[in-house]
Formats: structure tokens, C-alpha cells, sequence
């Protein structure tokens, strides 16, 4: 795809778009242009070897959508045709969550999440296919998983591999916040040689609302996106996006003022304007014009229909901007 694809806004930087905005116009953009079946939730996307972009979201057998032009988007069935039968343990109507694709080792990667709605009773699968298309993915099982007595839940996932080639999985919803682990390369699970859970973020006061998490770096230091307040509740969402930074994956991070996302911190990226209320379940993903928040939201005009919503980011003064 080329840049003449996008709208002309979105390329345009962050500081001149904000420069020619109104005064009264909300301090966040509006979502990029995309169009065809763009109802999802917790989307990930990545551009595949043959330049096909390949979108996945919760619900169905993980939902796969394709778009080569990554403004088109149209369903082309699901990650899986049949549950695997361990589902079963962790979601009662087989409805997985929240994954993750990615592409390492020459094959491409999803993790996922099985729960129900409000139980920490969890567990993140793992799941590998040679051509990341739907209904050709082979399930592993599960990486990590936590029952009604832990004080975190293991849904969400989301995969950062470091220069050092180390590999860390990020999840977790609610309870104590979101957590870190580190994997074994050699198997996409749990690594033997470090079994810590780290804590990464959390709201020890008021309100537990934090999840979502995605880990990337840039310019030296790891950026922790996570999704804060209430999602999945249409027009009354007050889904908010996030980000803190550190100077190794597993933290501390902390936001632009220095606030401790452990301490309840983070800095804004995105937050409710206008018709587009509750964005968050994001991601993020690199592709020739630069990186991309990948994120759903719910629809003012169209009764809280959850929808896709993608923006570019800039890194001047290195934080994200959404633009």
C-alpha cells in the first residue's frame, strides 16, 4: 500500500493538524477512514507477506477480516473453524477474546484469551499458522491461566519481542492490574528459567479499571498502551487509551508526570469525542507510513455499534501522539 491510499488528513503531522483545527474542535482525531465490515472489538492487525492486511477481534472462533488497501475491510471467516475442546474449562459458549497476532520465526503467532465476562477464572492460548489467514491456525493450548482465588486475571495478551531477542507476554484485566511474563522462545510458553509475574501497571485506589496492554519500543525506551475505565457498555462506555513509559519491559513505567503506572498513572493517547465514545482494546502495529493504533470504539450515531478505528501516531518529543 502507498500513502495516496490514506486520507490526506492523516498525513498530515501532528502539530499542523492540530495547528488547523478550530479552537471549539476536540483536542483528539477522529478515527482514519476504513469502511466494509468494520463492526469488531479488541482488534489486532498486521500486514502479511503478501501485503494483505489481516485483522483478527474477539468473538465467533476469533473473527478474521482481510483489507489491501487497509481501508476496505471484509470477513473471511475465523481464525479457528471448530473450538479447541479445552475452551470449554474457561468459556461455557466457546467465545474467545482479545487476540494478538504477530509474526516471528517465519510463521505467524496468536495468543488469546478465554474467560467470561467478570470471572478471573482465564487462560491466554497460543496458536501458530504459516499464512496467518483464516481457518488455518493450529491451537497449542494454554500459556497461562488463573482461577475465582487469583488477584489478576490472565486475558488480553499481547507479545513484545526485545532486540536481545527475549520474548514477554503482557495481559491481564482488572484485580491487581496487568502483569508480565516471560516465554520461551522454542515454544511460544511459559520460559523455565524465570517463572516471575511481573506487575507492570495497576490502580491500588478507587477504581480497578485497567486492561488491554501493549508493549513496544521506541527510541530506547518501552511504551506501555492499556486500555482504562469501563468498555463494553455501547454509548455508556468511558473506555480511555493510555501510555506510560520504562527503560526495560518488565517497569517501571511511568507517565509523562512521572506517575507510576503501578500508582494509578498513565497519560492520555485517547480518550471519548464526539460521536466516537470509549476508545480503547488497542493495539499497535508498524507499517510503512509509521505506527498505527489499532483500537475499537463505540458509535454515537450508530446506537454503540463497537467499530474499527485506526490512527496514525507521531513520536515528536517521544511520547505518542494520535493524529
Amino acid at each position: 500500500m502507498t500513502t495516496r491510499h490514506r486520507t490526506r488528513w492523516l498525513a498530515l503531522p501532528a502539530a499542523l493538524l492540530l495547528a488547523l483545527l478550530p479552537a471549539s474542535a476536540s483536542a483528539y482525531p477522529n478515527p482514519g477512514r476504513v469502511t466494509g465490515d468494520i463492526t469488531v472489538h479488541d482488534p489486532t492487525m498486521l500486514r502479511a507477506a503478501d501485503g494483505t492486511y489481516l485483522l483478527y477481534s474477539t468473538h465467533g472462533g476469533l473473527e478474521a477480516r482481510t483489507s489491501t488497501d487497509r481501508i476496505a475491510f471484509s470477513r473471511s471467516g475465523n481464525a479457528f473453524n471448530s473450538p479447541p475442546s479445552w475452551w470449554k474449562t474457561y468459556s461455557s459458549a466457546n467465545d474467545p477474546w482479545a487476540p494478538d497476532i504477530s509474526y516471528h520465526g517465519g510463521k505467524y503467532l496468536m495468543y488469546y484469551a478465554v474467560s467470561s465476562f467478570g470471572s478471573s477464572t482465564s487462560a491466554i492460548g497460543f496458536a501458530t499458522s504459516p499464512s496467518g489467514k483464516a481457518g488455518t491456525w493450529t491451537d497449542y493450548g494454554i500459556v497461562h491461566s488463573t482461577t475465582g482465588s487469583s488477584n489478576y486475571n490472565a486475558i488480553d495478551p499481547n507479545l513484545f519481542v526485545d532486540d536481545d531477542g527475549k520474548w514477554w507476554l503482557s495481559f491481564g484485566s482488572w484485580w491487581s492490574g496487568l502483569k508480565m511474563i516471560r516465554l520461551d522462545p522454542a515454544t511460544g510458553k511459559s520460559y523455565a528459567g524465570d517463572k516471575t509475574v511481573y506487575g507492570i501497571a495497576s490502580r491500588p485506589t478507587g477504581t480497578k479499571a485497567v486492561e488491554g496492554p501493549s508493549v513496544i519500543k521506541r527510541n530506547g525506551y518501552y511504551y506501555l498502551f492499556a486500555s482504562y475505565d469501563t468498555c463494553c457498555a455501547g454509548t455508556s462506555s468511558t473506555y480511555k487509551i493510555k501510555v506510560g513509559r520504562a527503560t526495560q519491559p518488565t517497569g517501571p513505567y511511568y507517565d509523562k508526570n512521572g506517575v507510576a503506572m503501578m500508582n494509578n498513572g498513565g497519560s492520555p493517547v485517547l480518550e471519548s469525542h464526539g460521536r466516537y465514545i470509549g476508545p480503547g482494546g488497542q493495539s499497535i502495529m508498524s507499517d510503512a507510513d509509521g505506527d498505527l493504533l489499532v483500537y475499537h470504539y463505540y458509535d454515537g450515531q450508530a446506537g454503540g455499534t463497537a467499530k474499527l478505528g485506526v490512527n496514525l501516531l507521531s513520536w515528536s518529543g517521544g511520547w505518542p501522539t494520535a493524529y
